[in-house]
This record gives C-alpha cells, structure tokens and sequence, in this order.
C-alpha cells in the first residue's frame, strides 16, 4: 500500500485507518522510526518493563546458586549437546 500524507506545522502525520488497524496501531502506541538509506520506515514497538537490582540482591542469589564440587561441570557437560 502507498499513501502520501502530509505533514502537520508539529511535525505529525496521521496513518490511514487500514494501516492502523492492519498493525494493531492504536493511541498511544509505540512505532520505531527508522531512517535508512532507502529512506524512512516506521515499525510497531513494545516498551518492556526492566528491573533493576541491588548488590544486596545479587549477592543473595550468588550465595543461593551454589554446587557441590564438580556439580556444575557435570550439568555444562550435559547441557552441551544442547547449545
């Protein structure tokens, strides 16, 4: 499909409903914007919550994940075959 829209004085465009509706874009939604060398896409994007964690958590979860001696090589040696 190729449309041309025209630019508001802000700076916005306004998809056409069929585009919207085809990539589940609705207010507020997040599309990436891309400008590459054959010139400009807009893409869907998904923000993603991250957390971010203490030293105190991070050593809580060291000293949780611990082996026995050889325990550790034996499940990499397993897993292995996996990867």
């Amino acid at each position: 499909m190729r449309r041309n829209l025209t630019v508001s004085d802000k700076g916005q465009i306004t998809l056409p409903a069929a585009v919207r509706k085809r990539y589940g874009i609705h207010s507020g939604s997040l599309l990436i914007l891309e400008d590459g060398e054959d010139g400009l896409s807009l893409k869907p994007a998904e923000a993603m919550p991250i957390e971010i964690y203490t030293d105190e958590q991070i050593e809580e979860w060291r000293k949780a994940d611990t082996y026995k001696p050889g325990e550790r090589k034996k499940i990499l040696g397993k897993l292995k075959k996996y990867l």
